[in-house]
């Protein structure tokens, strides 16, 4: 007994007491633990796919693969949907641009409109009585043929397609309007195609003046008509 209790303390002073050596072996233990653990918690990050077998990491690819493809299908469809949209959008525009357009042309040749651009005037004394009104009739036919878009008799009274004309003691009668001598009409139009139509040999010119008037013809870079059909013979200002 004497001597196992000499071992005990012998044994308990070397550990209160630790040597150099004793030391040194303990720091290697230390670190040895350290870089074990460090090593494990490495493997578990970077291994998170290393458990599964090669059936599961097939799988596994396959299903990405098909969620990629069902995104990429998607991302086309509404790729298309956008296009059909963008192109609808783009023929109402070009629909309703063609609408707008018909319409102020039809407002013109229709006579409900004021309109400003190049033309002739055609200015007219009177005609004998007995002249009727083929001559003038000829004139705006002539006029109309060869592209006048607008007219208007003496800055108050629109000429349409539908307009009526009779001879009058005093003059003409112009949709049941009496219209009295000098008659200046305004044409716009091309003007040298519409001075063309007036002018040409034995053309509407000529037989105005068969019938007594005299006619002067003028092209214009700018004429402004005012009066529109409907306007109970015309209210709109008289250009000078």
């Amino acid at each position: 007994m004497p001597e196992a209790s000499t071992g005990v303390r012998r044994l308990l002073t070397a550990l209160r007491r630790p040597r150099r050596t004793q030391a040194v072996v303990a720091v290697a233990l230390a670190l040895l633990g350290f870089a074990a653990v460090t090593q494990v918690r490495a493997n578990v990050d970077d291994s998170t796919y290393a458990g599964y077998r090669e059936q599961d990491l097939i799988n596994l690819l396959s299903g990405l693969s098909d969620t990629s493809q069902r995104a990429q299908t998607q991302i086309n469809t509404l790729t298309r949907t956008r296009q059909q949209l963008e192109s609808t959008t783009s023929q109402r525009q070009a629909a309703l641009q063609q609408a707008q357009s018909q319409v102020s042309s039809l407002s013109v040749l229709a006579g409900t409109v004021p309109v400003t651009g190049p033309g002739v005037k055609v200015s007219i004394t009177a005609m004998r009585e007995d002249a009727g009104v083929t001559p003038f009739l000829d004139l705006v036919e002539e006029l109309r043929t060869n592209g006048a878009e607008a007219m208007e008799l003496n800055g108050t009274t629109r000429i349409v397609a539908q307009t009526s004309f009779d001879t009058a003691p005093d003059g003409l009668l112009v949709d049941g309007t009496l219209v009295r001598p000098p008659y200046t009409l305004r044409a716009i139009g091309e003007p040298g195609t519409l001075a063309a139509a007036v002018t040409f040999t034995r053309g509407p010119a000529d037989e105005l003046r068969d019938a007594g008037a005299t006619v002067q013809v003028d092209q214009e870079d700018s004429i402004d008509i005012h009066s529109t059909y409907g306007s109970g013979g015309g209210s709109g200002p008289s250009p000078q």
